[in-house]
């Protein structure tokens, strides 16, 4: 029982050291794209909104 833990362990250490980390430049990058998308999506709800609240008030 306690070689198996020992065991996976050891596998689970091989593998975080096969991991490769963004550098900052990509962290960057992919904040700028995810807050740029947010900030077009908004922009496009934010108006489908406009277009249909000014809708239903002139039916109301």
């Amino acid at each position: 029982m306690l070689k198996k833990i020992i065991s996976y362990y050891q596998t689970a250490r091989e593998e975080l050291f096969k991991v490769v980390f963004p550098t900052k430049e990509q962290i960057r990058n992919a904040l700028i794209s995810v807050v740029v998308v947010v900030f077009v999506i908004a922009l496009f709800l934010g108006l489908v909104d406009l277009i249909l609240f000014a809708s239903v008030s002139k039916i109301l």
